[in-house]
């Protein structure tokens, strides 16, 4: 199946599969598109595995043996088998954990969604990370949210998710309901309670938080809008008074209007930028062969590029690449990326970032 329709036969069984065919795939499609928050894309043995669970004729059980044996028994690695087992293995894990409707709300039922979600993946699942960490973000012009001290952890878990289970949503308002939502969702988030998995972490328990409290959720928007999603999260937790930024939970508060009330806002990433240009021209590409799984590419009415960001491959390499190619004219970065290969792929990332900026261009 090509990775430029990673849902394409899911979908089908979402409009047209029989009730528990769709139940089970739109859990996969979720969990399949919660990986992008970290770069990661599944193999498509994963998605020919999924297929056969959907269909009844393996369970989830041997979703997981397949996918065990599937990279034991691989003669020849990958350079991105890592990345590609981790999203396969945490796909399964997660699509199992939708399908429960099952919610331990408390820093106890929360450190053990990390561990069902990462069970054989992370040696340190379930585990409360012991140091401080910093993320540089894109649409923060590479600088990081403030997350909390690693001796806090357990403590502000304990604080927000106590207080959210006294809250009442007796008699709220809709606008109220949305922004109460996603300031519970921004502030577990912010806490980052552990060393990797932490957005994925919390999309899990926020859709069955949602649905114990009677919410009808579909998973579709976590499945389509994920990067979207860790975005929204990054500028409601980032603040800078020296850049005149101030917090901005507006667009996570989108995506559960959009989620809860079926409103029907414009989710893209370049709206989250902390200096967006409606003047720009703007893509998000789809690579296709590369550890790299989607390019966002921006440039300006005379093709000067302007901003470049890779979601996936190697962050260090192509850092260099985005820094290098900002300020330098379209067709002058294409006659000398264009071709580039990478071992014994036809393509390589800087490859497809020609292939991106050739599209660019025609828009």
């Amino acid at each position: 199946m090509s990775d430029n329709h990673p849902y394409l036969n899911f979908d089908e069984y979402i409009r047209q599969g029989e009730p528990s065919q769709k139940e089970k795939a739109l859990n996969w499609k979720t969990a399949i598109g919660l990986q992008a928050v970290d770069g990661l894309r599944v193999s498509d043995y994963l998605r020919e595995t999924a297929q056969k669970h959907i269909e009844g004729e393996i369970s989830s059980d041997d979703v997981k043996r397949r996918i065990r044996e599937y990279y034991q028994t691989k003669t020849k690695r990958e350079p991105d088998d890592d990345g590609r087992q981790e999203a396969d293995s945490v796909s399964s894990n997660i699509q199992e954990i939708l399908a429960t409707n099952t919610l331990d709300f408390s820093v106890r039922g929360y450190m053990a969604l990390h561990r069902k979600i990462f069970d054989g993946v992370f040696k340190h699942a379930g585990q409360l990370r012991k140091c401080d960490i910093s993320k540089k973000e894109w649409v923060l012009e590479w600088d990081t949210v403030d997350y909390l001290f690693w001796q806090d952890l357990h403590r502000a878990l304990e604080y927000d998710i106590a207080k959210e289970r006294e809250f009442s949503y007796k008699g709220i308002s809709q606008d109220d309901l949305i922004k109460h939502i996603a300031r519970f969702t921004s502030d577990l988030w912010q806490i980052h309670a552990f060393g990797e998995g932490n957005t994925r972490t919390t999309a899990v328990f926020i859709i069955q938080y949602l649905r114990s409290l009677g919410f009808e959720v579909t998973n579709d928007m976590f499945a389509k809008h994920s990067w979207y999603f860790r975005n929204a999260l990054v500028r409601a937790n980032y603040k800078s008074a020296v850049k005149g930024i101030d917090y901005s939970p507006v667009y996570l508060e989108r995506f559960f209007r959009n989620l809860l009330l079926g409103e029907q806002w414009d989710l893209r990433n370049r709206y989250l930028h902390i200096h967006p240009s409606e003047e720009m021209k703007h893509l998000q590409y789809t690579t296709q062969g590369t550890c790299s799984i989607l390019i966002d590419v921006t440039a300006d009415d005379d093709d000067v590029i302007q901003n470049v960001a890779f979601l996936g491959g190697c962050n260090g390499n192509l850092q260099g690449i985005c820094r290098l190619v900002k300020g330098q004219k379209i067709d002058e970065v294409i006659s000398k990326l264009e071709g580039i290969r990478c071992g014994n792929k036809i393509t390589s990332c800087p490859d497809q970032l020609c292939q991106a900026l050739k599209e660019l261009k025609r828009r």
